[in-house]
């Protein structure tokens, strides 16, 4: 598995893929082994560029070819959440309703995405307008959104990661 490193403002994440295709985002700690044979950045220029760009405030959508495993459902989770708008949210049963689902199916499948933030699971909240879970971690979510909703005005996510930061003390 080809894999390269991105250092992005909250942490490493290990991207996997090859030419032209991304099959997964890691956060810190997350990954699988991976073999330092395999390492190459080159394989996904793409990838970190778009990244790197995101997180500039410079894009709101992701341009690059996924290639993912997945159940069909999961499949089709992942595919309205790349449908979702920049800037904003969902709740888990506004997603059940619109794919006929479950909310806790939807809930499963959502934490199951192999690739986030490019797939963009840090958008779906809780019905209450609580921030639930996140594989990078909720304060990951909170800066993203904060992001996000600031329009990709870095000090929002500064100041939201900031935040994680100080409650840590």
């Amino acid at each position: 598995m080809t894999f390269t490193i991105f250092e992005s403002p909250f942490g490493a994440l290990t991207l996997t893929g090859g030419p032209g295709e991304l099959t997964g985002l890691y956060f810190p700690g997350t990954a699988p082994t991976l073999r330092a044979a395999e390492h190459d950045a080159e394989a996904l220029a793409s990838a970190t560029e778009q990244l790197e760009q995101y997180f500039r405030g410079e894009r709101s959508r992701f341009e690059l070819r996924l290639e993912y495993g997945g159940t069909p459902f999961q499949r089709s989770v992942w595919e309205a959440l790349r449908e979702l708008p920049y800037g904003t949210t969902t709740t888990y049963g506004a997603l059940a309703r619109q794919l006929d689902a479950q909310p806790r199916a939807i809930g499963a499948a959502v934490g199951a995405t192999p690739i986030p933030i490019v797939i963009p699971c840090h958008r779906v909240i809780g019905s209450d307008g609580s921030l639930t879970g996140y594989g990078g971690g909720l304060p990951r979510k909170r800066a993203l959104l904060s992001f996000e909703a600031a329009g990709g005005e870095r000090q929002a996510f500064e100041s939201a990661w900031r935040e994680r930061q100080l409650a840590l003390m």
